[in-house]
């Protein structure tokens, strides 16, 4: 699959912002979907998950919704099927974040258009974790 066409540096700006919000953040610390955030949370990343079947994941409170979450979101992280994600977008659009990154193996030609549409950028089939790493430590 291929991947955005962002440069290095402009994935370097992406990454020195440090409100995330995370879609499909998991409970089970096996997954990706748990040890990406934790990961990030762990480097000085705000982490808020979205899980509508968790009350709390790594101490922080699980919001249902993006659209649940009051605060600003610089970066959605989205950890959801490509097939699911439109709908995901579409509510993260309301948001006005940023950034909406979509983790290794996730990408919908349609939902990032409509991103990059409302001036948001969008990252896709890249890891969060990976990308600090390759360009941060």
């Amino acid at each position: 699959m291929e991947q955005d066409k962002h440069s290095d540096e402009q994935i370097r700006d992406i990454l020195s912002l440090k409100k995330v919000v995370v879609i499909g953040m998991s409970k089970h610390s096996s997954k990706a979907a748990h040890y990406v955030p934790k990961y990030l949370s762990d480097n000085g990343y705000d982490i808020t998950p979205v899980n509508p079947t968790a009350e709390e994941i790594l101490g922080k409170k699980c919001y249902d919704s993006v659209l649940e979450i009051d605060e600003d979101i610089e970066i959605v992280d989205i950890f959801r099927p490509s097939d699911q994600v439109l709908s995901v977008i579409q509510d993260a659009i309301k948001k006005k974040p940023k950034v909406i990154w979509l983790q290794e193996g996730i990408h919908n030609s349609e939902a990032e258009g409509l991103a990059r549409k409302e001036g948001i950028k969008v990252v896709y089939n890249r890891c969060m974790l990976a990308e600090h790493q390759r360009l941060l430590l």
